[in-house]
């Protein structure tokens, strides 16, 4: 069979990864469709080629759509929804993957443009999108980024060669875009956690979007102090940064899921600078579009509403690991679903089965 991916975002690459790993040991064959007009070719040009597979690049979606009109393949990965469904429909069939699981209701929204398939994480995620959408095909497979994670072959990262100190417990401080906690955090926050490694890893959006040049900026500080790694912008996934962390702070991403289905303590920063169109009279804006799955994450872990708190939450959780043990199974179970790491496995064979 061919299958190829869809890489509107490079930052797709981590989920669909995996699976182009168990393509190729069937023997299938596997091409990338890469937007120009969205990535940095040759900024990516050396993580596509460690790959090795086939990518093409176009510089939009209608030239996409005649790529694939053109190749005709058995099969089309989507990370989001699809302008031009009928068309590729005639000759292809499609498989939707959520590049996260994260609480925003555009998880579900992406899937009103019905593919064929739908691969769901979690058994809750399941259920519920089953009620926006029951007419369509949903196959419960578990979330294909974290197989490396569960199989024991993701290697992280030598922190010694990152000039960091293996000895010493790590964080992880993973913020999203937006809404982000990033420019609440102090330019020396560092030096409240000399005894810590510290491994940053904003939103792929951050390292390259104008308007989140301050973010940067804020980065740019930290990455001087010896005890901080800062993740470049090809430092696309977030694996190496999990396999390193004790303890993970972030807002409201699918990072806290991730984290938490490794069974490691996580700490919510509920505390945000928000874009202009959030504040004030705009707040409701705001809660309209995070406040009402903020719910989804309210018990994966230990919750502070400003930096200051930091200081004795992140020794008090390294010293308590097992306080939300048994809330992180349960989410575990619900948004990322099996961690036998056979996710990707399972979706090689429904595409097999179903070609």
């Amino acid at each position: 069979m061919l299958i190829v991916f869809d890489t509107l975002n490079v930052y797709y690459l981590p989920q669909y990864v995996p699976i182009i790993e168990q393509l190729k040991k069937r023997n299938h064959q596997v091409k990338l469709v890469c937007y120009s007009n969205k990535n940095d070719q040759q900024a990516f040009s050396n993580t596509i080629e460690n790959l090795h597979v086939e990518c093409i690049w176009v510089k939009d979606k209608h030239e996409a759509k005649q790529t694939y009109l053109s190749l005709k393949p058995e099969w089309i990965f989507f990370g989001n929804e699809s302008d031009f469904l009928d068309e590729v429909h005639q000759h292809s069939k499609t498989a939707q993957l959520g590049h996260g699981v994260g609480p925003k209701p555009s998880y579900y929204h992406k899937s009103k443009t019905p593919m064929t398939v739908r691969f769901i994480e979690g058994a809750l995620r399941l259920s519920k999108i089953k009620e926006y959408y029951p007419k369509d095909e949903f196959v419960q497979v578990g979330f294909s980024k974290l197989d490396p994670m569960f199989n024991q072959t993701e290697p992280g990262f030598d922190l010694a060669k990152l000039g960091l100190d293996p000895n010493k417990k790590t964080i992880l401080y993973a913020p999203t875009f937006n809404p982000s906690s990033l420019e609440c955090f102090p330019d020396n926050w560092p030096t409240d956690f000399k005894e810590y490694n510290i491994l940053i890893k904003p939103h792929s959006l951050t390292q390259v979007r104008e308007q989140y040049k301050k973010q940067r900026d804020k980065l740019a500080k930290w990455s001087k102090y010896s005890n901080v790694y800062v993740a470049k912008e090809q430092d696309i996934s977030l694996l190496p940064f999990m396999k390193n962390a004790d303890i993970l702070l972030s807002e409201a991403s699918s990072t806290l899921f991730e984290f938490a289905a490794l069974n490691k303590p996580v700490i919510v920063c509920n505390f945000f600078k928000l874009k202009w169109s959030y504040r004030g009279v705009f707040k409701f804006r705001f809660n309209n579009r995070f406040g009402k799955d903020n719910v989804l994450y309210s018990e994966i872990g230990f919750h502070v509403n400003d930096y200051a708190s930091l200081l004795a939450a992140i020794p008090q959780q390294l010293s308590q690991p097992e306080e939300f043990k048994e809330n992180r199974l349960k989410y575990t179970t619900d948004h990322v679903g099996p961690t036998d790491g056979l996710a990707s496995s399972r979706i090689v064979d429904y595409l097999e089965l179903n070609a």
